[in-house]
């Protein structure tokens, strides 16, 4: 399938992409050796996005009748395509550490029965919930790329490479589900709800599930690694709330976010050779080009 581009209304155009990842090393749950605490805190959140994607995508189906503008309802097809991508993705990588980790079936089902009352809830709050998740994934993409070096530096390139390949892609249609909830509903108060409820719902679940990754580790009652996580997690927190705070605005749109350079450089690199951005080299960055590849 050759890659299809499509202009957005505002800000990047999306990419209809199959990335080439392949997952040869089964087992390997600690991809970054160097961070195991972040290792499972990325498999955590990675955990959710066969179950969390799919409800996106139903709940966008649902909304497609009812839009009508011809643009966002392309964006939409496009969106839909891009996540449906995603989820394949990480359910590949999730089913290649699960024979390691007995506690991920556990784990996945909560995510399942969590994303089944969702299905049942209002259109209105079930678009208010996508908007948030993906103003919190634009907030973190921005967070993940601009800190790139020191939370991916020599780790593995392919589980390197597929989560910045999915937060550059919620970067590129970062719009889609505000543009679709506010064409159909254009509520603050359920904007803000939505955001609230889907932060504080994934967070949550994805603590839960390192929590248990890193017990499993023996890692979770090293008192080292509980320093660890803990001056982790400051950091992120502390790169990641100055970019969740505009969506708080009233007047607040994603295309206000300014995509990194890094990104739209990855886009490039990809339109030359899709193979290449399956196997980043994380460990060496430099100030004229997005990354420096493998030999």
């Amino acid at each position: 399938m050759s890659d299809s581009i499509v202009q957005s209304q505002h800000g990047p155009r999306m990419t209809l992409r199959r990335m080439p990842f392949s997952y040869e090393k089964p087992g390997k749950a600690h991809w970054n050796s160097g961070k195991p605490e972040f290792s499972q805190i990325v498999n955590a959140a990675s955990l959710a996005m066969p179950y969390l994607e799919p409800h996106l995508i139903r709940s966008m189906r649902r909304a497609r009748p009812k839009i009508t503008d011809p643009i966002l309802l392309e964006q939409l097809d496009q969106y839909v395509y891009q996540e449906g991508q995603h989820y394949q993705q990480h359910k590949k990588y999730n089913d290649s550490i699960a024979s390691e980790y007995p506690c991920v079936h556990g784990i996945e089902e909560v995510l399942a029965a969590d994303y089944k009352r969702l299905d049942k809830k209002s259109l209105r709050f079930r678009l208010a919930y996508a908007e948030g998740f993906e103003s919190m994934a634009l907030a973190i993409g921005n967070m993940l790329i601009t800190d790139r070096e020191f939370l991916f530096g020599n780790s593995d390139s392919t589980v390197t490479s597929l989560v910045l390949w999915h937060f550059i892609e919620e970067i590129e249609h970062k719009n889609v589900a505000f543009d679709v909830f506010d064409h159909l509903y254009g509520s603050y108060f359920w904007r803000i709800t939505g955001f609230l409820y889907a932060t504080v719902h994934i967070f949550w679940r994805s603590r839960q599930a390192y929590k248990r990754l890193l017990q499993q580790d023996g890692l979770w009652q090293n008192l080292k690694s509980r320093w660890r996580l803990a001056g982790l997690l400051l950091r992120i927190f502390k790169k990641l709330i100055p970019r969740l705070l505009p969506v708080f605005r009233p007047g607040y749109h994603p295309e206000q976010i300014s995509d990194p350079q890094w990104a739209l450089d990855w886009a490039v690199m990809f339109n030359a050779d899709p193979e290449l951005t399956s196997k980043l080299d994380t460990c060496r960055f430099d100030e004229d080009s997005p990354a420096s590849l493998p030999n």
